[in-house]
């Protein structure tokens, strides 16, 4: 009777996964690598985040995020920790003493973490009271409308309009009243204050204020349709004498032609169909439709964002905006190629 022949692993097999299991350590920090590359990778240098805060409402809401922030990786650690010493230093015939689990996990488990949510829960109550003390009766008030997809602004006070751009005072709370027009937005500046919903048929109140100049974008937060994308404002914020200044500016006439081709494009703009929707200053031209282009041409923007205020995303606007934001409520208009540069011309010396 023969005996079993025992079986053995193919040796080229057997060096194979050998290779790979010793490969594996040496890849690990070139794949993390990777993944934060990946993670880095949708961080822009000039997106706005709330994380990079310039007023007093952002500043408690990163301050609330890195609470949370700090606290996590303190938990993560310490699970990692333990988990390190269970499997490193607790092999064996370990003897545990009568009811040490049981005082571990209530410690541990239950009780470090009742303390650490009322703690959280009590800083995110003192935080939201802190953003819904609103500014005092006498604070400049804007007016915000949120249109399908731009931003029509009114002050308090003052006859005239801008679209996409807020200018408020460095170092003043200012009282934005908002509402929509149609569908439901949101209100969002990042740097500035958390969001707030615009609901058809209600008037709702934030406020803004940044402690330096400079500007800040927002944006719409709650998907309204097609264009929600191209739906961005900027907020403007600066010292009180220039904030004065723009609002006496907002108020007067809009700017005269002063060359004979800014004076002909006025006249193709008053009298051509552009002044149906659209309202100058100063002018015959008083359309409600659209957004009020007195200052357009020192607008950071066409379209809330969707292209560069130029002369020539300017002529392409003009011709046919379904090029450059489908959807939106103004049609191709039908403009002479001639009377064209002198529109753009005219359009662009409103400031």
């Amino acid at each position: 009777m023969s005996l079993p022949v025992e079986k053995t692993a193919d040796p080229t097999v057997s060096a194979a996964r050998y290779a790979r299991r010793r490969a594996l350590p040496r890849r690990l920090p070139v794949l993390t690598t990777l993944c934060g590359l990946l993670l880095l990778a949708g961080c822009a240098g000039d997106a706005p985040s709330a994380l990079n805060p310039g007023g007093a409402g952002a500043t408690r809401v990163a301050g609330l995020w890195w609470l949370l922030f700090w606290i996590s990786v303190a938990v993560f650690a310490e699970v990692m920790a333990l988990l390190v010493w269970a499997l490193v230093f607790r092999r064996g015939n370990a003897r545990v003493r009568h009811g040490q689990p049981l005082r571990f996990v209530t410690i541990a488990g239950a009780g470090l973490p009742f303390v650490i949510l009322v703690a959280v829960y009590g800083v995110g109550l003192r935080d939201l009271a802190a953003l819904g003390d609103g500014p005092g009766p006498d604070a400049p008030t804007v007016e915000v409308t949120g249109h399908k997809w731009w931003w029509e602004v009114r002050y308090q006070g003052a006859s005239g309009a801008t679209a996409n751009e807020i200018h408020i005072p460095v170092g003043e709370r200012v009282k934005v009243r908002l509402r929509t027009d149609d569908v439901l937005h949101s209100f969002w500046v990042p740097q500035l204050m958390p969001k707030t919903d615009l609901i058809a048929g209600e008037t709702r109140e934030t406020w803004l204020r940044a402690e330096r100049a400079g500007s800040y974008r927002g944006q719409c937060a709650e998907y309204c349709g097609t264009q929600h994308a191209h739906m961005a404002f900027l907020v403007v914020a600066q010292p009180r004498t220039d904030f004065d200044a723009w609002l006496a500016r907002l108020d007067a006439p809009a700017r005269e032609p002063r060359t004979d081709a800014e004076r002909r494009g006025q006249q193709a703009f008053v009298q051509g169909t552009c002044a149906a929707c659209h309202a100058v200053r100063g002018t015959g031209a008083a359309g409600r439709v659209g957004p009020d282009l007195s200052n357009v041409g020192s607008r950071w923007s066409l379209g809330a964002g969707a292209v560069p205020n130029d002369a020539g995303h300017l002529g392409g606007w003009i011709a046919n905006t379904q090029t450059v934001k489908p959807g939106n409520a103004m049609p191709p208009q039908p403009v002479d190629a001639a009377q064209l540069p002198d529109l753009i011309a005219y359009l662009r010396s409103l400031e």
